[in-house]
């Protein structure tokens, strides 16, 4: 990809997190590269391909950060890890992530069913990592996978809009550990 085109991607994601897809025109995306409108014609051929750019990247993201999880390891630390890969994603690409956990719906045709099939894959990876752990050992016997991946990915896919971009993602999804799987009925500590 060239340089330019990069940008535009870029330039594209951060306004579509901004205005959302149907609040970001040609126009602004033309103005933000300090282009005319036309121009934008040689680098995408359209707003919709700078969407599903966009999803691409923010898929590929969240993949890699549950890629990079060891396999080898313990059922609640491929969990943590997992957290941390995610967060530090939303922190570290908040455009990418914003769009591609709110505007995936402005998707048209194949791009959508492949975006989609995307968002599914990863949920699906979430599952199998709570299956594993209950399967392993680790995790409670009685745990409802899908439930468990839901709630974790309900919170986590959220962080765009409540992240701030000076916070420890590392520490939070520890925190968020903790309290995932140790849960928030148990035994108290003293203080």
């Amino acid at each position: 990809m060239s340089a330019r085109k990069a940008e535009l991607t870029r330039e594209a994601a951060r306004l579509f997190a901004e205005r959302g897809y149907h609040g970001t025109s040609m126009d602004a995306l033309a103005q933000a590269l300090g282009v005319q409108k036309g121009s934008l014609y040689s680098l995408t051929g359209s707003k919709q391909e700078l969407l599903y750019a966009t999803m691409r990247d923010g898929a590929d993201a969240f993949h890699a950060a549950l890629d990079a999880v060891p396999e080898d390891a313990p059922a609640v630390e491929r969990v943590r890890l997992a957290l941390r890969g995610h967060l530090r994603v939303v922190s570290e690409q908040i455009d990418v992530a914003t769009v591609f956990t709110r505007e995936w719906r402005y998707l048209d045709g194949e791009h959508r069913e492949e975006i989609l099939a995307e968002r599914r894959r990863y949920e699906e990876r979430w599952r199998a990592l709570f299956s594993e752990g209950l399967e392993k050992g680790g995790l409670r016997t009685d745990l409802d996978v899908a439930a468990a991946a839901l709630l974790v990915l309900s919170a986590a896919n959220w962080a765009y809009t409540w992240l701030t971009p000076d916070r420890d993602t590392d520490e939070l999804a520890d925190r968020f550990t903790a309290i995932l799987v140790d849960g928030i009925r148990g035994y108290a500590t003293p203080r």
